[in-house]
């Protein structure tokens, strides 16, 4: 039977030595990691309680009493130590016997039915887009195949009204990142996709946005036909058209925009630098939406000015767009990172740049400005 990690998790606890060593003392999630002060995000924030109550059953029951305290008493138990690695390491090493668990029991289950486990078994994983966040905007599919999953690995900006949805026989696992913490290595997580459908689970693999648009949707739905899993990708509707769609921006409009382009904030260590396609990206009759792109707005706007997009080229930045916490600033690009600095706006944030800005109803010289644009 496959077990989760089989080829990166045994390399990392062989080299911790967890069970001879004193180095890594396993502390029970009450002690390790939890912060009740997420509870405003419409999102699973990495160190929130709601996490640990959600995914409970992967914890043992040692690590329990912290859903038996009040308020007080967890905010006086919970602390979270300054070495990101080892909170992530602790953490898995106590999910790790429940996750065998729950294979086992799907493989006595896939047993019953009559036959031999095959080695890459009828199990399906889907990759599922759940949109910007509002659950209303998921599809049908994605709905019914939530409904009926087994196992569902889920990211950082998978909303909390889209969780609400899961089956109640359904078992949840964060596997979130944000800037400094990455609850899985993608590694990682494409171990536990490939173990669980082995083992014939009906595994759904949750995504913000759209699944193939930065969500590395295609790296995973790659590693599992390379190793003969059948994959089923549902569509989300991306940040971009969710968003823009909520602020009456149209992302093209003709005699407006005659083209979209969306653009990362950030690549992987080692790659392109997004800031160097300012060049080809300074368009002024195209929209550019920028995913990711917080920390390094200030130097692209500068870069985009400079390759020639008028520095009073309408702009929007939206924080966690379609969800009841959604928060907005309008204001011309040289002024947009100044002006987003000063509302404090945090992760996730999309910026979208163009002149089909001035469109929304809510840009601040709307009507005006707006008629300017269409009868031009």
């Amino acid at each position: 039977m496959a077990l989760p990690y089989t080829h990166y998790y045994k390399l990392s606890f062989s080299a911790l030595n967890v069970k001879k060593s004193g180095s890594l003392h396993l502390q029970p999630i009450c002690c390790v990691q939890c912060n009740s002060n997420f509870s405003s995000s419409p999102f699973t924030e990495k160190h929130s309680l709601q996490r640990y109550q959600r995914d409970q059953w992967v914890y043992n029951s040692n690590n329990q009493k912290l859903l038996s305290l009040n308020s007080d008493d967890r905010a006086a138990s919970c602390s979270v130590p300054s070495d990101s690695d080892s909170i992530r390491l602790n953490d898995i090493a106590l999910q790790l016997p429940e996750l065998r668990k729950l294979l086992e029991v799907l493989k006595h289950k896939r047993e019953n039915c009559g036959g031999h486990v095959p080695k890459n078994g009828p199990g399906n994983v889907f990759l599922v887009g759940t949109g910007p966040g509002d659950p209303d905007l998921l599809t049908l599919k994605a709905v019914k195949v939530i409904q009926k999953a087994d196992l569902l690995l889920y990211d950082r900006l998978v909303s909390n009204a889209v969780l609400d949805l899961v089956g109640p026989d359904a078992r949840l696992l964060y596997v979130g990142k944000t800037a400094g913490y990455h609850s899985r290595t993608q590694e990682e997580i494409h171990e536990l996709l490939l173990s669980f459908a082995e083992a014939g689970a009906n595994v759904v693999r949750l995504k913000g946005g759209d699944p193939l648009v930065f969500g590395r949707g295609g790296e995973e739905m790659d590693f599992l036909q390379q190793q003969g899993i059948q994959v089923k990708v549902i569509p989300g509707i991306t940040a971009a058209s969710g968003i823009s769609a909520e602020l009456g921006i149209p992302l093209t409009h003709r005699g407006v925009a005659i083209s979209v382009r969306f653009l990362t904030g950030h690549s992987r260590k080692g790659g392109t630098n997004p800031l160097f396609v300012a060049e080809n990206a300074a368009d002024p009759d195209s929209t550019l939406v920028v995913y990711m792109g917080l920390s390094t707005l200030p130097s692209l706007a500068q870069k985009l000015i400079h390759h020639g997009l008028p520095p009073d080229t309408p702009a929007a930045a939206v924080e966690r767009g379609t969800t009841p916490q959604q928060r907005t600033v309008f204001a011309e690009l040289k002024d947009l990172a100044d002006k987003i600095k000063t509302a404090e706006l945090v992760s996730p944030t999309l910026i979208i740049i163009g002149k089909v800005v001035a469109l929304s109803p809510f840009w601040p010289q709307s009507s005006k400005e707006a008629s300017c644009l269409v009868e031009a």
